[in-house]
């Protein structure tokens, strides 16, 4: 009798064990199914928008008849970056003291290459919402920024260069005390150990991102301006 009642428990257990292992397989799979489903509706959502999205990046907005690529210490498209970025915040002032752009190379994310260049070009080669700062600085700060383009191998600059390991500042003499330098609110706050910013004596921010004032010069200058000189030597 107990053997009879063993073997029936050990059937029913079977097919319990049984049932409940096609249980969670249907359970899983059903899961599985749930999840495609709503990946699907959600790409159906998305599309448009991708759709929208992809178009405006792929907009022609300049034509370029070289490639653009960055190297240290100075290169064609750091050179375009700084000049473009003075260009664009100078072009209607005047100011009495002496002013240069200085940006790091390792915020340019990209290069631009030879033929129709894209607003989605220009996204990729200054993804981050940095924006533009005017700063103030005191002559004594020179001997800092020097040092500092010297060991860091090189970074865009505009409107200056570095010879010999000394700043030559467009327009700057002997008897200037402050010069204004165009860049980024990140640098300015001390980004990429630019701590000789510290020392600054004013500062205007303006609001306006570095890839804006990028994507207005590309449609000012049309065919990108090619300028490879050896701005830090």
């Amino acid at each position: 009798m107990i053997k009879i009642l063993w073997v029936v428990f050990l059937g029913i257990s079977i097919f319990a064990c049984s049932s409940h292992i096609r249980i969670h397989e249907l359970s899983e799979k059903s899961k599985v199914d749930a999840s495609i489903s709503s990946s699907l509706k959600i790409d159906e959502l998305i599309q448009p928008y991708k759709d929208s999205l992809d178009k405006e990046m792929n907009q022609v907005i300049g034509f370029s008849k070289d490639n653009f690529e960055i190297q240290r210490p100075s290169s064609s498209l750091m050179n375009w970056c700084a000049d473009a970025i003075f260009a664009n915040q100078t072009r209607n002032i005047k100011l009495a003291q002496p002013i240069f752009c200085l940006l790091n190379t390792g915020g340019l994310r990209s290069t631009i290459g030879k033929g129709t260049v894209s607003l989605g070009d220009i996204y990729k080669l200054m993804p981050f919402d940095n924006t533009i700062v005017w700063v103030e600085l005191p002559i004594s700060s020179i001997a800092e920024i020097e040092k500092y383009l010297s060991q860091s191998g090189g970074e865009p600059i505009a409107n200056a260069k570095l010879e010999n390991g000394k700043l030559l500042i467009n327009g700057g003499n002997e008897k200037m005390t402050h010069f204004w330098v165009l860049t980024s609110d990140y640098l300015m706050n001390g980004g990429d150990k630019m701590s000789f910013f510290e020392q600054r004596t004013n500062a205007i921010m303006n609001g306006k991102l570095l890839r804006n004032a990028f994507i207005e010069e590309v449609k000012s200058q049309d065919t990108l301006i090619f300028n490879d000189e050896l701005r830090i030597k």
